[in-house]
């Protein structure tokens, strides 16, 4: 089976190809420290393995050093889902290619697309353990995997490691700094107060489930924006002010001829009740509405919902 649709995700480092497909190889070091079996070679074949959540058996179809890696799912087992095998016979491939002086990596899991049940679910898994641990693992030579239930010191670090994730577009750094500060135009719900300048005080609310005032901290035109949250009521959380004293960050770099947004919620860590939803829906509107609003796909995060 070689299903022609899937998921995708793209993302650029400014490490070789060969330290990338190095990384990707390394599978305990940005999936999962439990994976059992050999991980390197066409042929090899290891099981992955998250509580009792998810179970998968995977074989490495092809490997070509500094291009590319791709695995089959010859196995798969979900608890959270009727069919429990959706996986299986699905295809996951990382192509890598120089990208200028940059890397650039696009992952596909052909196969894995909006009809199946655990969808949403993995889709949003997938990017936080590429465009996250992956690519940390990349940059900095630390991911973030899954370490099983015993708390060790990796797991306790994971539990503080600060939500992530990033977008590369083909606007310059200043249409990127503006699309940004028009809060309105990407995320959804209602917003009252300025959103531009340093000292503007602004209030986000959605439905019955999210109200939070942000402040405009930092302002770089091309470079940087930072929100700090000084007030915050979730809802859905027994602790309503998670978000209190915690700070968005966007981060904005020229990557080649395209522009890098690397956004950051500082204080938004696995640990907190929120972290789950909230992760998703950060991915939601980083992601899906700021990226559309960013390239002229849409008017406003709002209209893809």
């Amino acid at each position: 089976m070689e299903p022609s649709q899937g998921f995708s995700a793209t993302f650029l480092v400014d490490q070789s190809p060969e330290a990338v497909f190095a990384a990707i190889n390394d599978v305990r070091g940005w999936w999962s420290q439990e994976i059992e079996g050999n991980t390197v070679q066409p042929g090899d074949e290891f099981d992955y393995h998250f509580q009792d959540v998810h179970r998968c058996k995977m074989k490495i179809a092809e490997s070509l050093p500094g291009k590319k890696v791709v695995w089959d799912v010859l196995d798969n087992e979900f608890s959270f889902t009727k069919d429990k095998t959706e996986w299986k016979g699905t295809r996951i491939s990382f192509d890598i290619a120089r990208r200028g002086a940059q890397t650039e990596v696009v992952f596909t899991h052909a196969g894995l697309v909006p009809e199946y049940e655990c969808y949403e679910v993995c889709a949003n898994a997938w990017d936080s353990y590429l465009k996250g641990s992956l690519r940390n693992l990349i940059t900095s030579g630390q991911g973030q995997p899954n370490v099983g239930s015993p708390i060790t010191e990796g797991e306790r670090a994971w539990s503080d490691q600060d939500f992530t994730t990033g977008i590369t577009v083909d606007k310059s750094p200043e249409e990127v700094f503006a699309a940004i500060n028009n809060v309105r135009g990407w995320w959804s719900g209602e917003i009252l107060g300025g959103t531009e300048h340093i000292g503007d005080e602004f209030s986000y609310r959605y439905e019955d489930l999210h109200l939070s005032h942000q402040r405009v901290v930092e302002s770089i035109p091309g470079k940087r924006v930072v929100w700090r949250v000084t007030d915050a009521s979730l809802s859905f959380t027994r602790d309503k002010a998670e978000w209190k004293g915690t700070e968005i960050r966007f981060d904005i770099a020229r990557k080649g001829h395209r522009t890098e947004v690397q956004f950051t919620h500082v204080g938004l860590v696995p640990r907190l009740e929120c972290f789950e939803d909230c992760s998703a829906g950060w991915r939601f509107y980083i992601n899906g509405g700021l990226h559309n609003f960013i390239s002229g796909k849409t008017a406003a995060a709002a209209d893809a919902r």
